[in-house]
């Protein structure tokens, strides 16, 4: 391959990549901190999507302009989901994960079938966005504009969670993820933390799908591959580590592109999985993991 080739091939990994990690940094988020695996973390993202795409259809405006206000709406979204559902499949004494993977996994088919029918199973896209079909040249590599601002944000993202992390919040949510028994003791509610780390999982997955919907479809089925990809992301990041999924992100991104010049488009996930049967094989706890 000339330079030029693999220099594109490399710059696709790295900007899908990153959404990538941003779409499993919230499901880590909420394993890392409660030990709950969220399988309906794809619909989150496709609740946020159908969020952006009724929120243009109804004012207009570029999907940069609505990303707060679907952030914060699924940060509430997140907050609702743990005080009514999750919390409660967290008082059960028996069988406590199977009753927690039900229950998100019920929550997933639940959005699902909602959005079926509210909008239809039909694809829809964000047309006429500041960035649509616009693409810049460096050297001989094209760089579609709409995902180099979808990666930047996800970057982005990311640096804040880090700047969360240092806050009061962010030692208190490190704190109760360190041992969720004994911060009791040292009067931080464990209840209102998980609610707040579920929020925060959310919303970091909202942002994603906002990104996403300026450049990709948007359909009642669209979270389902995309929470794949982010299950065996974090799985091979670690569960519950942050960098771990940023790192894996990149690796997966990378390997997708990598495997689809080589192998037919269709079959670009095949490396994908690969990488990660060869880490489940010999590291199960992934890069970076602690279980």
């Amino acid at each position: 391959m000339a330079l030029d080739a693999v220099l594109q091939v490399v710059s696709s990994g790295l900007l899908m990549g990153l959404i990538y990690a941003l779409v499993a940094a919230g499901l880590s988020l909420i394993f890392g901190l409660m030990d709950v695996v969220n399988f309906a973390h794809g619909e989150l993202m496709m609740v946020a999507m159908y969020a952006v795409f009724t929120l243009w259809q109804l004012s207009g405006l570029d999907p940069f302009v609505l990303l707060p206000i679907v952030a914060a709406l699924m940060f509430g979204v997140g907050m609702a989901i743990y005080r009514v559902l999750i919390s409660r499949a967290l008082q059960v004494r028996f069988n406590k994960g199977m009753v927690q993977i039900f229950a998100t996994f019920g929550l997933a088919i639940f959005i699902r079938g909602l959005a079926q029918m509210i909008y239809g199973g039909e694809f829809r896209s964000i047309t006429g966005t500041w960035l649509a079909n616009r693409t810049a040249q460096i050297g001989g590599v094209y760089l579609p504009l709409p995902q180099v601002a979808a990666s930047l944000v996800c970057l982005l993202a990311f640096g804040l969670l880090l700047a969360i992390s240092r806050t009061e919040f962010g030692r208190a949510l490190e704190a109760t993820r360190e041992d969720r028994e004994a911060v009791a003791l040292i009067g931080i509610d464990r209840d209102r933390i998980f609610a707040l780390g579920w929020g925060l999982g959310s919303a970091t997955v909202g942002v994603a799908g906002v990104m996403l919907a300026g450049f990709y479809y948007v359909s009642p089925n669209v979270g389902a591959n995309f929470a794949l990809i982010a299950y065996v992301t974090v799985a091979l990041g670690g569960f519950g580590s942050m960098v771990g999924a940023l790192a894996a992100g990149l690796l997966i991104g990378e390997v997708e592109a990598i495997t689809a010049q080589l192998l037919e488009p269709s079959l670009k996930q095949v490396g994908m999985f690969a990488i990660y049967l060869a880490v489940l094989m010999f590291r199960p706890r992934g890069l970076f993991g602690k279980i």
